[in-house]
């Protein structure tokens, strides 16, 4: 199963296509949306969402409502396009203005422009930042959103929350299941469960917002009814955490990943790392802690996946950091673009969905799955098997 995306920030659309979705998968554009709009929420915001509402359109690869094993085509159309010249008519890119500004030669740090304008040998900054956008997590999220209702058909759950922003940690972590998890993260504007932290995170981002900085943080994911043994032990490139970790930094300022108690193992005595395994007629076999995070050898344990990761501060801020302009090799203040002073709630959303493709990815790669419906025989038995192995 893998998809591709394309598209710019302020481009007319945002395309991705899907290959690999089972036949016979129910799903309609109404659900990808719901969790379109959840990628746009949280506190700390930017102007740009009062602008975009993000709908996703199926244009191919689904039939009354079900798939048809074919690639799966979604689009989402960027209401912003009409306030910017268009970036595609037949003028050098060099030679356009953007809402009366000439090209960009001032890179900011922390994004991508300057590297990406040696790269491909821009001399307009603006070719990068465009498609460098977090604006491109749009489809990524559309594309999660299809492997979350496949997850689902299978018995398997998945929530995230934010436990961190900018030192602000929350205290209060327990809950049921990832119903639960799920359902109290969606009443908090910051995704935290902990009520006294959303405040005090409230708080922090707003005096951030009126100071023109940004604050960074950590979210966490947690996936339920894995069966053990998906991914693999014996090549470096098929074992599922690691893919999980790659995809995970992939997103947009996403710096670091651990999984269970993570860098805390350092610090530890193996006798309080490791999770003693037991079993039981009804449950199979299970560990009795869960400080792996779900993962021993590369490989689900069966335990819930528990993956933790920081994002740092959005590097877009309204009192610019020092930059060169790449023409004249003068000091300048940084370009500034519409920005966020925190996007960790919108950020779980995002790590979210990256997660959720990832574990129905290798699902999909384990078991046969060109037919929904064998597709679950296929795991149901291997949940059986296991039990009794």
């Amino acid at each position: 199963m893998r998809y591709l995306t394309a598209g710019e920030s302020h481009g007319p659309q945002l395309t991705t296509i899907i290959e690999g979705v089972p036949a016979g998968l129910p799903i309609l554009a109404e659900e990808i949306n719901v969790e379109l709009r959840r990628r746009q929420g949280g506190y700390g915001r930017g102007r740009r969402m009062q602008i975009e509402k993000d709908t996703a359109q199926i244009t191919s690869g689904v039939r009354h409502g079900y798939t048809l094993g074919s690639p799966i085509a979604l689009v989402v159309e960027n209401n912003d396009f009409k306030h910017w010249t268009n970036i595609m008519g037949p003028e050098p890119l060099d030679n356009l203005e953007y809402e009366g500004k000439r090209s960009i030669t001032k890179p900011r740090p922390g994004h991508a422009d300057l590297n990406g304008a040696i790269k491909y040998g821009f001399r307009d900054v603006r070719n990068v930042l465009e498609r460098s956008s977090a604006r491109e997590t749009t489809v990524r999220v559309a594309a999660g959103a299809v492997a979350k209702k496949l997850l689902s058909e299978l018995g398997i759950t998945i929530a995230s929350h934010v436990i961190e922003i900018g030192g602000v940690k929350a205290k209060n972590l327990d809950y049921k299941n990832v119903e639960d998890l799920h359902n109290r993260a969606e009443n908090s504007e910051v995704r935290c469960i902990d009520a006294e932290a959303t405040e005090n995170m409230k708080s922090l981002i707003d005096d951030a917002k009126q100071k023109g900085d940004s604050v960074g943080g950590i979210v966490e994911v947690v996936v339920e009814g894995m069966p053990a043994g998906v991914g693999s032990y014996v090549h470096y490139d098929r074992k599922l955490d690691s893919k999980i970790a790659g995809a995970i930094v992939s997103i947009n300022a996403f710096k670091g990943v651990e999984f269970g108690i993570g860098f805390q193992a350092g610090s530890l005595p193996g006798s309080e790392v490791h999770d003693e395994i037991a079993y039981s007629e009804e449950q199979g076999y299970y560990r009795l802690s869960n400080r792996a995070g779900g993962f021993e050898g590369g490989m689900t344990t069966g335990m819930p996946i528990v993956v933790r990761a920081v994002m740092k501060p959005i590097p877009t801020l309204y009192k610019p950091l020092k930059s060169v302009d790449i023409e004249t090799k003068e000091v300048y203040e940084a370009s500034i673009e519409r920005s966020d002073s925190c996007a960790v709630p919108a950020a779980s959303v995002v790590a979210e969905h990256i997660v959720a493709w990832e574990v129905a990815k290798a699902i999909i790669e384990q078991f046969e799955s060109d037919q929904l419906e064998r597709l679950k025989r296929n795991i149901e038995d291997f949940r059986e098997y296991a039990r009794n192995f």
